[in-house]
């Protein structure tokens, strides 16, 4: 960031023409304006300074050597002792890939802009860049895209071991299509997330914690949420059940018919707390994968699919315990009717894209000067 106090970089500085005014003028440019010229200004800063970091080129190569090594036990694990079809294992080894992909992509791409506020603070570049004519919304956002853009660097790098799995067989190329473009949506809500702690916090310490946690809490903490509220979703109910009984009272267990009968019995309403789900990017990934054809059994994005989409349903009007023609008719039912469920990504999408939204608006908020008050031991220049 110093580059842009020296002469090489004050080119890159938005000619006064095109920012007449101070942005902290009551007539010039306020807190919100964006130019194409401002932000490009700040993310070419942001990224000139990451690629000339040797760190940068070590992180990228760390990161293709643990997602190439992984990747190869992966497809060795699930060949050997997986299912026999190769279609089959195909689909298995996809969404592997595709989970350990975002979930280094979340544990990664928080570094990347969980420091970038504080960082320049703390460095004295920040107040330089703010007696610019950049506002705080192109600062902002220059910020978020030049650290979207390392993370999808990243992605970028991963890319080849997501073809290799997608080229064993099995994937339709729609559902490698919609996995990326949310994988880097996903992405992109991390770094939103980072850059809004930044912002908030005066030390990087904190803020790089802090993305962690919610970033955790998104993707492992909201099932887990989920699981919690199982009991309180949970209650004795009088309802219709079709069990097996005997014939007779001296009829042995091979002798039994079915019969309807009203009995209480536990019934948990997960339908009531099944949106709790909804903003994992796990279950977002997965909902919106276009399911293959044929059989999916061990493919976890369509296991994670149904599985959401069956506490949608919650239980049924009555129980079925006999396991006969009629339970599998109504089985078939309930099928159809989960298959036909409203897609449920687009709720989760939603919520993580509001997240993201949110914290950049904070960021922006945080960037406004004059500023009326600083953490103590912040320094402004």
């Amino acid at each position: 960031m110093s580059e842009i106090m020296t002469a090489g970089g004050a080119a890159d500085v938005p000619p006064a023409g095109e920012h007449p005014f101070r942005p902290d003028s009551p007539s010039g440019p306020g807190t919100w304006s964006l130019t194409w010229h401002g932000v490009r200004t700040v993310a070419v800063l942001e990224l000139r300074q990451r690629v000339r970091s040797t760190r940068w080129v070590i992180s990228l190569l760390v990161w293709a050597l643990v997602i190439g090594g992984l990747s190869a036990l992966i497809r060795a694990s699930i060949f050997t002792q997986g299912p026999s079809n190769d279609a089959e294992a195909g689909r298995v080894m996809f969404g592997v890939i595709v989970f350990l992909v975002l979930s280094l992509g979340a544990l990664v791409s928080p570094a990347l802009s969980a420091t970038s506020v504080n960082g320049d603070r703390n460095a004295g570049i920040l107040a330089t860049m703010q007696s610019t004519l950049l506002t705080p919304a192109e600062l902002a956002v220059g910020k978020l895209l030049a650290a979207w853009a390392s993370a999808l660097a990243l992605l970028g790098t991963a890319l080849p071991f997501v073809l290799w799995a997608y080229l064993e067989g099995g994937t339709p190329v729609a559902r490698l299509v919609v996995t990326l473009a949310l994988l880097a949506l996903t992405l992109l809500v991390v770094c939103a997330i980072g850059l809004g702690y930044s912002a908030l916090t005066a030390r990087t310490s904190s803020s790089a914690v802090l993305t962690y946690l919610t970033v955790t809490f998104l993707g492992l903490g909201l099932p887990m949420l989920f699981a919690l509220t199982v009991p309180l979703v949970t209650s004795m109910e009088t309802v219709t059940v079709r069990q097996n009984v005997p014939v007779d009272e001296s009829s042995d267990m091979s002798s039994m018919r079915c019969e309807t009968v009203t009995m209480t019995t536990e019934r948990t309403h997960t339908e009531r707390t099944w949106w709790l789900l909804a903003p994992s990017p796990f279950v977002v990934v997965s909902d919106a994968a276009p399911k293959p054809s044929g059989n999916s059994l061990g493919d976890p994005l369509s296991g994670i699919r149904d599985a959401v989409r069956e506490v949608r349903l919650g239980p049924d009007e009555g129980e079925d315990w006999c396991m006969d023609a009629t339970s599998q008719q109504q089985e078939a039912e309930r099928e159809n009717r989960r298959a036909h469920l409203p897609a449920t990504w687009p709720y989760g999408l939603g919520v993580d894209l509001l997240i993201g939204a949110g914290f950049l608006v904070l960021t922006v908020r945080r960037l406004r000067t004059p500023v009326d008050r600083l953490p103590r031991g912040t320094r402004i220049a």
